[in-house]
């Protein structure tokens, strides 16, 4: 009978060479740290909104901009691990000049936007027990949300375009180094 799945080639570390803050050949640190800062974003967006449309004097409008608040930090605190990785993935592997060079010189700018805004939003966001999104905080949410979704769409092409970092079972990458911007379906 044959086997049915297969597990341990996915999740073993032996033979991967050790690439410091880019991670292990095949098991790059970046991609699975993105994660946790695009879902937070997103959700902050939504509900700051929602406190914002049910009012201050909505109890479940407090509670959204307080899961909010604390979402906001835990974004931002695993976005710190997430800039340091992707940057090292952009330093030690983006040939200057390329069009993943490129896509991922994006990809940095619109995230680093988007944590700019977190920061702002952290360091002006009303506290209290009774404190609910304001017009302007909310306004910040849903830039950082739809920014981070935004920036994602680039860094999830960097990977599924172009096979950026992606370590293939053969000896070249999938995509190719050009001053020439290749689209899907051309060659």
């Amino acid at each position: 009978m044959a086997k049915l799945f297969s597990i341990r080639p996915s999740i073993t570390f032996k033979g991967r060479s050790f690439k410091g803050l880019r991670g292990w050949a095949g098991k790059p640190l970046h991609p699975p740290l993105t994660d946790i800062p695009v879902a937070a974003y997103f959700l902050v967006a939504l509900f700051d909104l929602a406190s914002l449309l049910l009012g201050s004097d909505s109890a479940t409008a407090h509670d959204l901009y307080a899961g909010a608040g604390w979402l906001l930090l835990a974004g931002f605190v695993v976005s710190i691990p997430t800039a340091l990785t992707g940057f090292w993935d952009w330093l030690k592997s983006t040939p200057p000049g390329t069009q993943a060079w490129r896509t991922a010189n994006w990809h940095m700018a619109v995230m680093l936007t988007a944590t700019a805004i977190v920061i702002v939003n952290l360091l002006i966001r009303p506290s209290g027990a009774t404190a609910t999104a304001t017009g302007f905080v909310t306004i910040l949410s849903l830039l950082a949300g739809g920014l981070v979704s935004f920036g994602a769409t680039y860094g999830g092409s960097l990977v599924y375009d172009y096979g950026f970092n992606v370590e293939t079972s053969g000896d070249h990458p999938v995509w190719h180094e050009s001053q020439e911007d290749v689209f899907p379906g051309s060659h």
